[in-house]
């Protein structure tokens, strides 16, 4: 019993500081979420959202390139982050650049073809993020461990460490991540393409299920995809749903974080201010911080309401023909009132389910010392 009561109590720490882990790369990704996703709602405000990295030099242009650059760059952030939480300053390099590696398309497809599959497209978004910046900083805090001769310690921290490390796990997380994720794409495209023209409330549903599951990432894509390949062909009624399921995570995480500060980390309560206008020009990627810091949790309640969004847009028949924009866009809606209104009714069905699954904050931090999301 007592080896039992061991090895639960070694299990629980060992959670609570992957927490910790995960919140540190949270904390220093939020800064890169806010400013690409302002910067990037200002270019599709004043330029056309359509074709605004089109316009060269246009002003639009200009706000909507750097808002791009910032949400580019918040993934490898939180994977370098959480590699640097676990084995400090050797992790982050290795930590930043695997998990900016994984969200390369080139390497992906290189590494599909090296075991014959087509991985053209496929990054892993900000769970492949996650699992590199684990992987990295794991690894790195093994080599910082390693007995080395006198001669070689002052080079382990800013040379050894990061080299070997990056070296060990580059092919493992590009060939390990990338490739099966290249096969759930492709398995996942078959499966929308097989849906198209039957049940509208089961496609949207399934749609708004899969914008919310990685937020940006490629089961997102996929779907977001598929909504425009059909606006080419005048088909409007998937895109509306993409997008407003696309809209719902953060738009409902913020409305939790608001009714409800206590079951959130205080440095959470900025970023829900930021995820609101996030939310509103249709960039997903500001619920990533919550989901993030509770995966379990957070990505069940957007997943809920963005089903829920997705599947009564169908049903109700809003459509719309831009591929982006968010709020910017609504009134090409056939109903801008009824594309609000399911805005609404997903933000609200996830807000309630996150408040509800969520534990108090300070509650958890009672049962898990120091553990933080």
């Amino acid at each position: 019993m007592a080896t039992q009561d061991r090895a639960e109590e070694r299990m629980r720490s060992y959670m609570t500081s992957v927490k910790e882990d995960l919140m540190t790369g949270v904390s220093f990704m939020i800064p890169f979420v806010t400013i690409g996703g302002i910067f990037l709602a200002i270019g599709f405000a004043i330029g056309d959202t359509e074709a605004v990295f089109e316009q060269t030099g246009t002003l639009g242009w200009y706000f909507a390139e750097i808002g791009v650059l910032g949400l580019t760059i918040m993934i490898p952030i939180l994977g370098g982050y959480i590699a640097y939480a676990i084995a400090d300053r050797p992790g982050l390099a290795p930590g930043f650049i695997l998990s900016y590696a994984v969200q390369q398309e080139p390497l992906i497809a290189a590494a599909g073809d090296l075991v014959g599959f087509n991985a053209d497209g496929a990054v892993a978004g900000f769970l492949g993020a996650i699992v590199a910046g684990l992987l990295a900083g794991y690894v790195a805090r093994w080599l910082k461990g390693l007995d080395v001769p006198g001669m070689i310690e002052p080079m382990m921290p800013v040379l050894v460490i990061p080299v070997v490390t990056t070296l060990v796990l580059a092919p493992i997380v590009i060939v390990g991540l990338g490739v099966p994720i290249a096969i759930v794409d492709s398995a996942l495209t078959d499966f929308l393409s097989g849906l198209e023209g039957t049940n509208a409330l089961l496609l949207g549903a399934i749609l708004g299920a899969m914008m919310a599951t990685d937020m940006g990432g490629p089961i997102n894509k996929v779907a977001y995809v598929f909504g425009t390949v059909l606006v080419a062909d005048q088909i409007y009624a998937p895109m509306a749903a993409v997008m407003i399921a696309g809209m719902v995570p953060p738009l409902g995480l913020a409305l939790s974080n608001f009714i409800a500060p206590e079951k959130y980390a205080a440095e959470m309560y900025e970023n829900a201010k930021a995820a609101v206008p996030l939310g509103l020009a249709f960039i997903t990627e500001g619920a990533i911080p919550y989901a993030a810091a509770d995966p379990l949790r957070v990505i069940p309640s957007a997943i809920a309401g963005s089903a829920v969004a997705g599947a009564t847009a169908m049903a109700l028949g809003v459509t719309m023909p831009a591929p982006h924009g968010g709020i910017f866009v609504v009134l090409l809606s056939n109903s801008a009132l009824l594309f609000l209104g399911c805005i609404a009714l997903g933000t609200v069905v996830t807000a309630t389910v996150a408040t509800l699954i969520k534990p108090d904050f300070e509650d958890r931090i009672a049962n898990e010392p120091q553990s933080a999301d």
